[in-house]
């Protein structure tokens, strides 16, 4: 990994003007290339349409397009034009109604180099999304990043499988709706987990469902510290993420780290972490979806 400066591109919705958000988004990426010297800029979770579409499932799909597409051509375009890498979120249309929560990564060439479907969907999104079943780890020129989206951070084991796979940096667009507690520890532990980076982009405002997101984006370095940090506001939150950030045990001292998680496992007590399990506690309800 080189030295670089991520930042993170917090932009509220406006569900009733997709081409004008798109339009922003163009203006932000500008902001963060030539204000804040970004290489990699992070937009929130389906930042486009918003989380959920108050519509239905039918009715969505008409709205959307395969990836690459209309939708993100100027996007893609963009990350050309400015010589920056971008990771954009949105819905992407698939065969036979099908509709993915997707995530393109594209780099300062205009290149997709990548597509991550949302593996894990929010049970309330299961009406109108098909879950993806790849771990997604690519290479940017700066640094090698894996991909989830939003409540994918609430599985230990996704992200530990990005690290396994190289992953320096992981890329979390959000559209989160629980408390700052959650999204603050879900973020943190997946980056002390596997030390790696965190860039944790959360959406902000209404989507057509009615749900607020309350923004709060942050960047977390793989010593569970949070470098950058949001308010419930549109902007820019940004850092620069160096290629040695475990030589301390903590920040702002000198105390030698000494530890690996990775290379610390012991494989051999990890018997039956792949079975299908559920919680000894009833949650609410159970909404119930199909996996492949």
């Amino acid at each position: 990994m080189k030295e670089f400066v991520a930042a993170g591109i917090q932009i509220a919705y406006d569900v009733d003007n997709r081409e004008a958000v798109i339009r922003k988004s163009v203006d932000y990426l500008k902001r963060a290339k030539e204000e804040y010297g970004a290489s990699l800029a992070v937009f929130p979770e389906s930042i486009d349409t918003g989380f959920n579409p108050g519509m239905s499932a039918a009715d969505f799909y008409k709205e959307l397009d395969v990836i690459p597409g209309k939708w993100t051509d100027v996007i893609q375009k963009a990350a050309a034009d400015l010589d920056i890498c971008v990771l954009w979120s949105t819905y992407e249309k698939g065969p036979g109604g099908i509709i993915y929560n997707s995530a393109p990564l594209f780099d300062n060439k205009g290149n997709m180099v990548a597509n991550y479907r949302k593996t894990h969907p929010f049970p309330t999104e299961r009406g109108w999304t098909t879950p993806g079943n790849k771990a997604v780890v690519c290479d940017l020129p700066f640094a090698r990043v894996g991909l989830i989206v939003c409540y994918d951070g609430d599985f230990p084991e996704l992200s530990r499988v990005l690290a396994l796979q190289g992953a320096e940096v992981i890329l979390r667009p959000s559209a989160l709706m629980r408390s700052f507690e959650i999204w603050e520890l879900t973020n943190r532990a997946r980056a002390y987990d596997n030390h790696v980076y965190m860039i944790s982009v959360n959406a902000l405002g209404r989507d057509r469902g009615g749900s607020f997101c309350y923004g709060h984006s942050m960047i977390v370095n793989p010593i569970g510290q949070v470098i950058a940090l949001a308010r419930c506001a549109e902007e820019i939150v940004y850092a620069t993420l160096s290629p040695e950030p475990i030589k301390h045990i903590s920040y702002g001292i000198k105390s030698p780290q000494v530890f690996d998680h990775l290379e610390d496992r012991n494989v051999k007590a990890y018997e039956g972490i792949m079975n299908v399990a559920k919680s000894p506690f009833e949650p609410y309800k159970r909404i119930p979806y199909k996996k492949d």
